[in-house]
């Protein structure tokens, strides 16, 4: 749901519940990717993190280092989604090809995840973060030594 004034959510559907976020900043992640920073109003174990990926593009490749919990989910466009495990096994989840598609995706830590929007797509997805971000969260691994 957004709000009327400035295109940000008010609320977020997570948990068969609405629950309003409050829009913190946007970051710029990487080249042609904006993240939206949330913090739920009524619910400070976690935050949300809106990512719009531009087409062609991709979030940086990321190992999770700490927190409870990370859950990546899609919202709108197409795209991939891939969860590396630690035991190098790869799980590669293409979204957007059925309009009631829904991914909802837990990456453990010692996981790495990355996103990438189809050249024709934009992609957007979210990360629900527990406990809430903080610097050190994650690892960004250059790809070409991967």
């Amino acid at each position: 749901m957004k709000d009327q004034n400035n295109s940000k959510l008010s609320k977020f559907q997570f948990n068969g519940s609405r629950q309003k976020v409050r829009f913190t900043e946007t970051l710029n992640v990487a080249v042609g990717v904006e993240c939206d920073i949330y913090t739920f109003v009524d619910d400070k174990s976690k935050d949300l993190g809106i990512i719009r990926i531009k087409s062609g593009c991709k979030t940086p490749l990321q190992r999770v280092l700490s927190g409870d919990k990370t859950i990546e989910g899609y919202i709108s466009g197409r795209g991939t989604l891939t969860i590396t495990k630690a035991n190098g096994k790869k799980e590669i989840c293409k979204v957007g090809n059925n309009k009631k598609e829904k991914l909802e995706m837990n990456v453990t830590v010692g996981e790495l995840m990355q996103w990438q929007a189809d050249n024709d797509s934009e992609l957007i997805a979210y990360e629900i973060c527990f406990p809430p971000y903080k610097e050190g969260r994650y690892e960004n691994i250059k790809e070409e030594h991967y």
